[in-house]
C-alpha cells in the first residue's frame, strides 16, 4: 500500500472579515470598508492547499451543529478531502474574526467552538482506521492534548509528523519529541528560542534547541530550511493584496511536495511558491492556487 495520504488533525473556522484603513484605538469606532465571509481554520486552510496539489488528503477536526459546520463539510469535500473522520458535535463551530489593514496586515481572533471539543482517545481511532496515511499534520487550534495523542500514535506507526505551533502556546516536550517537521514563523521561533531571539542569522537559527527538522518562514523573504545544514529559499517579489492563510498554504503545499517523494528543499520550493501566489487575493482558501494553478507551478520547480 502507497502511504501518501496527509492527514491533517485541526481547526475549521468560519472567517469573519472586515478590511479597513486601519484598526481602531481603544474606544474608537471606525467605518470599514469591505466584510467578506470564507471558510478558514489552519487545519482546513492548510488541508485545502495540500489537496489543491493533487495528493489525497484526510482531516480530523470538529464541526459544531450549525449551519457554518454544514458548510464547512460541503467546502471540504468539494475541494476532494475525506471528511469521514471529522466530528459533529452540538454547538457552533469554529470562528475567527479577522481584520485586514490596507497594507495587507491582518490581526485575527479565533473563537474555537467545536474544534476544541475533539478528545485524544477519539482522534487515536480514527487514525487507526485510516491505513495509508504517510502525514500528519496538525497545529495548536485543537486541544494539544489532541495533537500529542495524534503524534505519538504516528511515532508508533512511522508516520511522519508535521507540527506548526500555531497560535503559540508553551509546548510539552515529548509533543516536539515526536515531531519530524517543526515549522514556526519569526515570532514563533522568538518564543521557542531560550534566549527569545528571533531567526536574524545563521547563528541564531543554529542555537535553537531541536534534533529535527526545521523550517522558518520569513514573509515576504521566503523560508529557511533547518537540516544539517541550512538553506535559504526565497521568495517572488510580490505587492500583497492579503496575506491572511500564507503560512498555512506554504504548510499544506509543503506536506503535498513530501507526500510526492519530493526532496525537502524542492517541497519547501512548493510551499514558498504557493504562499505567493496566495498573498494576490484576499482570503486564505479563496487565495490559494488551484489544482490546475498548483499543478503549473510544479511545473517550474
Amino acid at each position: 500500500m502507497n502511504k501518501n495520504r496527509v492527514l491533517v488533525v485541526g481547526s475549521t473556522n468560519i472567517d469573519l472579515v472586515t478590511t479597513m484603513s486601519r484598526v481602531p484605538s481603544g474606544g474608537e469606532t471606525i467605518i470599514g470598508k469591505e466584510f467578506q465571509q470564507h471558510f478558514g481554520g489552519k487545519g482546513a486552510n492548510q488541508a485545502v492547499m495540500a489537496a489543491r496539489c493533487g495528493v489525497p488528503v484526510s482531516m480530523i477536526s470538529g464541526v459544531g451543529s450549525d449551519n457554518f459546520g454544514l458548510d464547512m463539510l460541503k467546502n471540504l469535500s468539494e475541494n476532494k478531502i475525506d471528511t469521514n473522520s471529522i466530528f459533529r458535535f452540538p454547538g457552533t463551530s469554529g470562528i475567527a474574526h479577522i481584520w485586514v489593514e490596507e497594507s495587507g496586515e491582518n490581526r485575527i481572533t479565533i473563537i474555537p467552538g467545536a474544534n476544541f471539543k475533539l478528545e485524544p482517545e477519539a482522534v487515536v481511532e480514527e487514525m487507526k482506521s485510516l491505513k495509508d496515511i504517510g502525514y500528519v499534520v496538525a497545529q495548536c487550534e485543537v486541544p494539544l492534548e489532541v495533537v500529542r495523542a495524534a503524534f505519538s500514535e504516528a511515532k508508533k506507526s512511522g508516520i511522519t509528523t508535521i507540527f506548526n505551533p500555531a497560535p503559540f502556546l508553551p509546548l510539552p516536550s515529548d509533543l516536539l519529541d515526536n515531531t519530524d517537521w517543526l515549522i514556526v514563523n519569526e515570532s514563533e521561533f522568538a518564543q521557542l528560542h531560550p534566549e527569545s531571539l528571533e531567526p536574524i542569522n545563521d547563528e541564531v537559527i543554529k542555537s535553537l534547541p531541536r534534533n529535527g527538522n526545521t523550517i522558518i518562514t520569513l514573509g515576504a523573504a521566503g523560508a529557511v530550511l533547518v537540516q544539517d545544514e541550512i538553506k535559504r529559499v526565497t521568495a517572488p517579489k510580490r505587492n500583497p493584496v492579503d496575506t491572511t492563510g500564507a503560512g498555512d498554504c506554504l504548510i499544506g503545499a509543503f506536506a503535498s511536495g513530501l507526500s510526492m517523494g519530493f526532496a525537502p528543499e524542492k517541497a519547501l520550493m512548493l510551499g514558498v511558491v504557493c504562499a505567493s501566489e496566495s498573498v494576490m487575493r484576499a482570503g486564505a482558501q479563496t487565495s490559494y492556487p488551484t489544482l490546475d494553478e498548483a499543478r503549473e507551478l510544479i511545473q517550474t520547480l
